[in-house]
């Protein structure tokens, strides 16, 4: 996928290594590639503690992160001095304090860094904590952004003979046309592969839940539904031109499954992982070895 070869379908989602401080220990599971990050070109200390909750009853987390980070230069000695052999995603953001219009600045900045260190790249624009970042998934600002992405990965292939592909994630809270119009551009722009999908700002499923009302995006179990169906409409759009890892979610095998049969090439796992453990990637590794891919109709 995306010229890479994945020992197997399944990966870490971003997050959770923001810093990439832990590369060779999560190398250790099982993982068939790892992406480290949301990593921005400066350090900072994210949003105010409290700011994780844990949905215990619904297998859920909400969070409200803000791209806490120690910075792309604190990242990149980490990588150096990693072992791991495995694929290798970064995933970038831009600076709270950035201005959503020069937003781009901040993405270049971040792939320029990283270009040498990554398998693929990936540019989150959907992350529900940083303020006014999700206006970049629609129209003008999102084709001007993959537009100068583009264009600077091809300055960077044609500088050091190395072409990394670029991910884009998207949010869950698209509606029908929201979707056809992203995949529009996505087509238009060549992206190599989309990351479907990021946390929801809906509480769907969870409305009793004590940490219902906390600001902030809803992962794990009650996001499963919604994330394979806006996986499986983004398929249909793309139809197959654009190759899908499908996050959201999966807290089995059979869930791991359905995303691939929505239309997913690979997935990634955050939120099971944490309730389940690392038996959770053996479980969905073995399941999903001979899972056929969804056919374009």
């Amino acid at each position: 996928m995306m010229g890479i070869q994945f020992p197997n379908r399944i990966g870490l989602a971003a997050g959770l290594d923001k810093n990439g401080e832990y590369i060779d220990a999560l190398g250790k599971l099982g993982f068939g590639h790892i992406e480290i990050g949301t990593v921005t070109p400066r350090p900072q200390p994210g949003n105010t503690a409290p700011r994780l909750f844990r949905l215990v009853k619904e297998e859920g987390i909400i969070n409200r992160m803000g791209f806490n980070n120690k910075g792309v230069d604190y990242l990149l000695e980490q990588v150096k001095r990693s072992r791991y052999k495995g694929v290798l995603g970064i995933n970038i953001g831009k600076n709270f304090d950035t201005p959503v219009e020069k937003a781009v600045d901040d993405y270049l900045l971040g792939m320029r860094a990283v270009y040498l260190y990554a398998d693929y790249i990936a540019i989150n624009i959907s992350s529900p904590n940083t303020p006014g970042l999700r206006t970049l998934q629609y129209g003008d600002e999102l084709r001007q952004l993959l537009q100068a992405l583009k264009q600077e990965q091809t300055l960077l292939n044609e500088k050091h003979a190395r072409y990394v592909p670029i991910t884009v994630k998207v949010a869950p809270d698209l509606d029908d046309d929201e979707i056809k119009n992203i995949a529009t551009v996505l087509l238009q722009q060549r992206i190599d592969g989309l990351i479907a999908t990021n946390t929801t700002l809906s509480r769907e499923g969870v409305e009793e839940n004590r940490y219902a009302q906390e600001k902030g995006g809803l992962s794990g179990k009650p996001v499963m539904q919604r994330s394979t169906q806006v996986l499986e409409k983004f398929h249909a759009y793309l139809q197959g031109e654009i190759p899908i890892i499908g996050v959201g979610g999966i807290a089995s095998a059979a869930d791991a499954e359905a995303k691939i049969s929505a239309g997913a090439e690979l997935i990634q796992l955050y939120t099971g992982l944490i309730y389940q453990g690392e038996a959770l990637i053996k479980e969905v590794s073995k399941a999903t070895a001979e899972t056929p891919s969804k056919k374009v109709s």
